[in-house]
């Protein structure tokens, strides 16, 4: 069922896709980990994001977004972030530097980094052009939904819930380092409205289904 998704009270999945939870979590906020997290887990893995280096995230305020900037802040990396104004507050209560998406975002990440950045995860797709315009050379792309990367040097993303990497993700929680942004809740009878908000591509943070 995690390939398809699925949503039921129970279910059975493979043994290699299950993690303890987190001690610091609610059962809420675990429920929103294991695939946004390790989107952004396995993204940052890829793009080899350390200590001392430049991240410019894609949709920094997003459900994968936000793990990813905290990810990397743990790291040691300086972010910058892009999102709606209205979203720039809690980018830098997450640690990243906040530029508003839209006309003039290359300017924008370039006035911040004028040397460039060492790496860009995108996790919302149609920004290959600003990636290119603002990456260092010899610098690093990923996305999660833009297969065009692949032609520039980039990777595909794609990830279903693996149980270690959740782990990774569940220590960094109970470490301090990784919290998870709740946008809302939804009922199983709620579900079809769930899905009308996520496709409408502004919120902010998990929308968890709960039984």
């Amino acid at each position: 069922m995690l390939s398809g998704g699925s949503f039921a009270e129970q279910m059975a999945i493979p043994v290699h896709a299950v993690a303890r939870k987190p001690a610091s979590l609610t059962w809420e906020q675990a429920a929103g980990l294991p695939l946004a997290g390790g989107t952004a887990l396995r993204t940052l893995d890829a793009l080899e994001v350390e200590a001392g280096q430049t991240l410019l995230v894609h949709a920094a305020a997003g459900g994968v977004g936000g793990f990813a900037v905290q990810i990397a802040r743990a790291r040691g990396a300086r972010v910058i972030g892009t999102a709606s104004e209205r979203n720039h507050a809690y980018l830098r209560e997450l640690g990243a530097e906040p530029v508003a998406y839209g006309e003039g975002l290359a300017d924008r990440v370039r006035e911040l980094a004028p040397d460039g950045v060492d790496a860009v995860a995108d996790f919302v797709g149609g920004q290959l052009e600003v990636t290119l315009s603002v990456l260092k050379s010899g610098g690093r792309h990923a996305s999660v939904t833009d297969g065009e990367v692949e032609a520039h040097g980039g990777r595909l993303i794609w990830v279903r819930p693996d149980g270690a990497e959740t782990a990774r993700l569940a220590a960094l929680a109970d470490e301090g380092h990784l919290t998870v942004e709740v946008g809302a809740t939804y009922g199983l009878d709620e579900v079809a409205e769930a899905f009308k908000v996520s496709q409408g591509g502004h919120s902010r943070g998990k929308l968890i289904v709960v039984p």
